[in-house]
């Protein structure tokens, strides 16, 4: 009779462990991966540490002390590939036996700003439409400009192409300069030429919106005494709120601001961009009710404004 001693077969890593891999090899940053797991850095890596010392191969390129991004070595990025084919089917394996024996659940991955601009406020009439439905939203901390392999439906900002997707196109995505009623009173602007000397907020992504919005209109580039640099949309709006300054925000998704009276529209002139939102998801997954019918109604709420 064969004897196998189970004890010294390889233990499988675990879950926990493989997510974090998996996330911090996305992201490139222990800390980001810390930030979207709500656990320290030195956690993330000593995960990262143990599942090495498992598996007995090295998966990051360790950079200086302080670097910002982190680089897979060639067995990392064998097993990242991998690993991504297994979550995914994992997260449809478990999607569909919710499906057949349990709620629905669809995953719902959005830009934050657009969550908390226009989606979050209006969930509550399709969450009462359809109360057998679980939706899981994840807004990321950078926007994707792709379809996740996790997601069922998603929400972007880009230019496409969007190869091998269902698209619906939203809105077209525009700026505005704004700034709170308080900050204009203190600083009244009436002309473009108004605006040098202020505080300008800057979005670290769009660090050259300004000099384009300028460009747009055929004028001379804005001279500020001071910028003020935002990792976020969201800071930059809120920035603009509190008086920090003037910020270019996006028109239709502070609709509410404007309409509140917590921002004021500076000028009419827009930023007109080649992006747009739109609405993604796998050709395959057309056919399902849930997803169809929470498709229609971001279609509507979108129309609405």
């Amino acid at each position: 009779m064969l004897d196998i001693d189970f004890t010294k077969m390889m233990r499988l890593p675990s879950l926990r462990f493989l997510k974090t891999f998996q996330i911090a090899a996305r992201l490139q940053s222990f800390k980001a991966a810390a930030d979207e797991l709500y656990v320290t850095p030195s956690a993330v890596s000593h995960q990262i540490k143990a599942l090495e010392e498992q598996l007995g191969v090295t998966l990051f390129e360790r950079g200086p002390r302080g670097a910002r991004t982190l680089a897979l070595t060639d067995a990392g990025g064998h097993y990242l590939e991998h690993l991504n084919d297994m979550f995914s089917k994992l997260e449809s394996i478990t999607e569909q036996l919710q499906v057949r024996f349990g709620r629905t659940i669809i995953r719902l991955n959005v830009p934050p700003f657009f969550a908390n601009e226009l989606l979050l406020p209006r969930l509550a009439s399709f969450s009462q439409a359809r109360e057998e439905t679980d939706i899981r939203i994840e807004t990321t901390y950078a926007a994707p400009r792709t379809h996740p392999p996790e997601a069922d439906l998603s929400i972007v900002v880009g230019t496409g192409p969007w190869e091998g997707l269902s698209v619906h196109e939203l809105f077209a995505q525009t700026f505005i300069a704004a700034c709170s009623a308080p900050f204009l009173q203190d600083h009244p602007i009436s002309e473009f030429v108004h605006m040098n000397g202020k505080t300008l907020l800057v979005h670290e992504e769009r660090r050259e919106a300004w000099e384009r919005w300028a460009l747009g209109l055929g004028i001379e580039p804005i001279k500020p005494n001071r910028v003020v640099r935002l990792d976020t949309m969201s800071a930059v709006v809120l920035a603009a709120e509190q008086g920090v300054g003037i910020g270019l925000v996006p028109a239709r998704l502070s609709a509410t601001r404007f309409a509140a009276g917590g921002l004021v529209k500076l000028f009419d002139a827009e930023l007109v961009t080649n992006e747009s939102y739109v609405l993604l998801q796998r050709p395959e997954d057309r056919e399902r009710e849930d997803l169809q019918e929470l498709t229609d109604w971001i279609l509507r709420e979108c129309r609405v404004g």
